[in-house]
């Protein structure tokens, strides 16, 4: 039993069994929605950076893209800790979200924070938490 040099050996999956890559490929392609909810933790990344090089934030607030940026990758990784990660972050947001609509009756706000809870209802679907490892 040989095997190619240039092939990467299976990485471990839930209960001791092994999931190939093309298997983790083919499992995310399966759910677009977590590939679409990575791409907007990544935007929200870059929408807080941008608020700090702006001065409307302060540099504290520079430890939320670093968590941002970690969720979103690594739930592309399919990984249940940037699934808790990223669950987390849509739901504060949700929240948040509504709170300022409520308070300043903006609807950019009332629109961020119904697509947050849409995002919300997607990650605790059974299949895609079944997919995570």
């Amino acid at each position: 039993m040989s095997q190619d040099a240039n092939s990467k050996p299976p990485t471990a999956g839930p209960a001791g069994t092994e999931i190939s890559p093309k298997a983790q490929k083919s499992a995310l392609l399966k759910l677009p929605g977590l590939i679409a909810i990575s791409f907007y933790m990544l935007l929200l990344a870059g929408e807080v950076v941008l608020s700090v090089v702006q001065g409307r934030a302060g540099t504290l607030v520079l430890i939320f893209p670093a968590f941002f940026i970690a969720g979103g990758l690594g739930l592309t990784m399919l990984l249940r800790w940037a699934w808790a990660l990223t669950l987390s972050a849509v739901v504060l947001g949700a929240g948040w979200c509504l709170w300022t609509f409520s308070t300043q009756h903006n609807a950019v706000f009332l629109a961020q924070g119904l697509l947050n809870l849409v995002f919300f209802l997607y990650l605790v679907r059974p299949e895609v938490r079944t997919k995570l490892r």
